[in-house]
């Protein structure tokens, strides 16, 4: 799960500043008590040519309760946290530019109370050749806290893969072993063999050199 996390955020800042690879991944819904999280929310524009302007806000509403609370608003480059019950543990992990599409935010020190329901709003200003065009995209992500990370599938495969890996390249390793092995004992045999030849050729010359000379 902190692998996965790890890759989530150097993603949404990748697929932030790149134009033209945008893509929409959906945020994790499970935080462990006493760690850090990462809210993903990225909205692609739909025009990547035309510039924009983005505003990002974070509402929460607590599991059990019907409102919403204002806790976080981005206006690059001021993040202000407006909810003392996240005071000093949110950070901005999103687009650092004007141009948001990535609108990330990462809780620091997740207690039981963060569980509920966290809506992330994109306020952004197209500027289009005639007018401006205001357009909202609105996102939610269904939180729980528990006390254990629960080891999901994708997880468990990964590792399965990761060994089998390990073993396929270790058989791998000991088939190119062997095989330069023999390819460099078959060099060995083939210039020991010339080696004799050549001995063979020289001792019969030597041996006709030699005839010649008692037949004179």
């Amino acid at each position: 799960m902190r692998l996965y996390l790890s890759f989530l955020v150097v993603f949404s800042l990748f697929v932030s500043q790149c134009h033209g690879g945008c893509a929409e991944v959906d945020s994790l819904t499970e935080a462990v008590a006493g760690e850090g999280f990462l809210l993903g929310c990225i909205s692609c524009k739909t025009r990547e040519e035309v510039r924009a302007q983005t505003t990002v806000d974070w509402h929460f509403k607590p599991l059990g309760e019907e409102e919403f609370r204002h806790i976080f608003h981005y206006d690059h480059p001021t993040a202000d946290i407006l909810h003392e019950d996240f005071s000093d543990r949110l950070e901005w992990h999103g687009t650092l530019n004007d141009d948001i599409q990535t609108g990330a935010i990462y809780i620091n020190n997740i207690t039981f109370n963060d569980t509920g329901t966290y809506r992330c709003t994109f306020h952004r200003t197209l500027f289009l050749p005639l007018s401006p065009e205001q357009v909202t995209v609105e996102k939610e992500v269904e939180l729980s806290v528990v006390a254990v990370a629960n080891r999901e599938l994708a997880d468990v495969i990964s590792e399965i893969m990761m060994y089998v890996l390990i073993v396929v390249l270790q058989l791998w390793l000991i088939v190119v072993l062997v095989y330069c092995y023999k390819k460099i004992w078959d060099e060995h045999e083939a210039r020991e063999a010339r080696k004799a030849e050549k001995a063979q050729a020289a001792q019969l010359e030597s041996k006709d050199n030699c005839d010649g000379v008692q037949l004179d």
